[in-house]
């Protein structure tokens, strides 16, 4: 009866103690040497197996679906439908828990979230960890520092100041409230002040006397309700509600005012925490306030990533927060007259909304057909370029940006070059294309960049043999079945290429289904849903696809914030050996249904025809 079984791993984690008790009293060890087979084909299986030590491969045919090391366990799927479907073979000399099938079944009975993540698909699994990690999302967010939230500027006023003044300063500070100094029998520092807000300004408009003779001191609310930085948002919120008031004042160590918290920016924060990043863009009134702002996105992104918000939400709070800065920026960078006969928009992953940390600059700017641009638009938007470059985002390396001429242009213009790319596909033009298919308005006028997509659509969806040979790009970067071996560290390979293995080919999939059904949506899961609603794709497969994506949109995250937290250049790529048992079931189940979705496109798109 083993006490060394390690209920860290998935799917064993999620038992309590009674759980854990029933497995040691039911388990038992086996041994295997090397080319044994441990499972046959049509087997009925009486035990689910846990490596301790050694390998075992999934075969079906002459074809390995899966290899499975150390913590990891087969076959649930096969135990639980009384029939295994697959060969399992021992590829190094195996030590291994056997659970009774009995016993494994009562788990399943007693614990819903073991038996999702034993046996379901992908979708479902994923599932079960997101509904598990919500429960404590909203707990840890709650126990974060106040002054980890946004803090409003305190501006201060004396008590004789008039009301008119004030409103002046509301206006010049873009604020909704001062503190005020100078009470009757007020005493220093904050324990002396006392708050007016724009709530409080109706009261002095229904007082009837001209403003200019009514003073602040007269409406202050006193005394100033305060919490320390160091305190919990938890308890910031409990003492927002219990004083039934909109706003605290903020006290660092020394006792003095740090800034204000507002009711809004808390639950916002608890929200989604964007408010705060929000609230410095609208309020930035050059580039460097605006590169403040920037900064702020990447820790944001961190934040919520350690608090186990779901990746898309994410990826969509970080497109919002990047449309708005860039167009910003903008703004105060281009001329009115350009602003009103253009359109800046982005690409790639940014332009689907699943771009996480800052990446290569992908921008492009259409003309107004008939309108001359002003003479210094190289200079224009070469200053916008290096703008983005300050805020984070480098310079793309192929020059897929503003500041290139040739991602400039009217709308005349670019639909010829998107249909030369198409029709006449040399040395990137087909990367070019798949780029612009992903374009999102930022600033402008959106209907120019709508224009040269609606007459992309008609151009490719005449001919299947273009569009075939569009997605045969899904193919470049070899099958997914090859990455087993290196993400068990079998083979000489140290990191692993997320985004080649599995996010293109989801990604530029869906994409080229997209084309063919001339779908305007920019993101994977706008497409997907848009496919399913046109019965081009399968709901089951959609989902998983879904699923899929985000869970290796997540590793890659997660691999890019410990990067840049050991100050290395961002790769995303993964480090097989940081990665935990469950994370290498899920990636092996994610490449599955990669390879699953090639198959399907080869099939729908006739791409072996090409």
């Amino acid at each position: 009866m083993p006490n060394a079984f390690n209920f860290s791993a998935s799917p064993f984690d999620c038992l309590s103690a009674e759980e854990q008790a029933l497995v040691r009293d039911n388990v038992d060890i086996a041994y295997y040497p090397e080319g044994a087979v441990v499972l046959e084909m049509g087997d009925a299986p009486a035990h689910l197996f846990v490596i301790i030590k050694g390998y075992v491969t999934q075969v079906e045919g002459d074809e390995v679906l899966a290899t499975f090391g150390p913590d990891d366990c087969f076959d649930g799927r096969g135990l639980v439908a009384g029939r295994v479907s697959s060969r399992f073979t021992v590829a190094e000399e195996l030590v291994a828990y056997q659970l009774a099938r009995a016993t494994v079944m009562e788990l399943i009975a007693r614990n819903r979230s073991f038996g999702a993540l034993l046996f379901s698909d992908l979708g479902q699994k994923l599932s079960t960890l997101a509904q598990r990690a919500e429960q404590h999302e909203m707990q840890s967010l709650t126990l974060t520092r106040v002054d980890q939230a946004f803090l409003r500027p305190a501006h201060v006023v004396d008590a004789g100041t008039d009301i008119v003044s004030v409103v002046r300063v509301f206006q010049e500070r873009r604020t909704t409230s001062v503190l005020v100094s100078g009470l009757p029998g007020g005493a220093e520092g904050p324990e002396g002040l006392g708050i007016f807000s724009n709530t409080t300004l109706q009261r002095a408009i229904l007082d009837g006397r001209p403003l200019t003779q009514i003073t602040v001191g007269e409406l202050t609310s006193h005394p100033l309700v305060t919490v320390r930085a160091a305190d919990q948002l938890g308890d910031a919120m409990a003492l927002l509600l219990r004083a039934r008031v909109h706003r605290l004042a903020v006290l660092g160590d020394d006792g003095q005012v740090l800034g204000i918290l507002e009711a809004l920016d808390l639950f916002s924060f608890l929200a989604n925490q964007s408010h705060l990043i929000t609230v410095h863009i609208e309020q930035a009134r050059d580039l460097p306030a605006l590169e403040q702002a920037a900064a702020q996105v990447t820790r944001l992104v961190s934040v919520l990533h350690r608090s186990g918000t779901r990746i898309a939400l994410v990826a969509q709070l970080v497109q919002q927060l990047n449309a708005r800065l860039f167009e910003r920026a903008w703004q105060m960078i281009a001329p009115r007259d350009l602003l009103l006969n253009s359109c800046l928009y982005v690409m790639g992953s940014e332009g689907r909304g699943e771009q996480l940390l800052k990446t290569d600059q992908d921008n492009g700017l259409l003309l107004r057909d008939g309108y001359e641009p002003p003479a210094d638009l190289q200079v224009i938007c070469e200053r916008f370029s290096q703008a983005l470059a300050g805020f984070g985002y480098p310079e793309c390396q192929g020059h897929i940006m503003v500041s290139n001429p040739a991602w400039r242009g009217t709308v005349s213009e670019f639909g010829d070059k998107v249909r030369n790319w198409l029709l006449k596909p040399e040395g990137d033009s087909l990367m070019h294309l798949a780029i612009f298919l992903d374009a999102h308005a930022v600033a402008g006028d959106a209907r120019l960049l709508a224009t040269v997509r609606q007459r992309l659509f008609q151009l490719g969806a005449e001919s299947d043999a273009l569009i075939a040979r569009f997605a045969l790009a899904i193919d470049a970067f070899g099958s997914p079945a090859g990455w087993w071996g290196r993400l068990l560290g079998i083979e000489d390979v140290t990191l692993v290429n997320l985004k080649k293995a599995g996010i293109f080919p989801i990604v530029h999939g869906v994409r080229s289904l997209a084309l063919a059904r001339r779908i305007a949506a920019t993101g994977t899961a706008e497409r997907i849903a848009a496919l399913q609603a046109e019965g081009q794709l399968d709901a089951a497969l959609g989902q998983e696809l879904l699923q899929g994506l985000h869970f290796l949109m997540a590793l890659r995250l997660q691999a890019g914030l410990d990067e840049q937290e050991m100050q290395r250049s961002v790769t995303g790529n993964v480090d097989p050996a940081r990665l935990t048992s469950l994370q290498r079931d899920l990636l092996k189940d994610t490449l599955s249904v990669v390879k699953r979705f090639k198959a399907f496109l080869h099939q729908r798109l006739r791409m072996d025809a090409v």
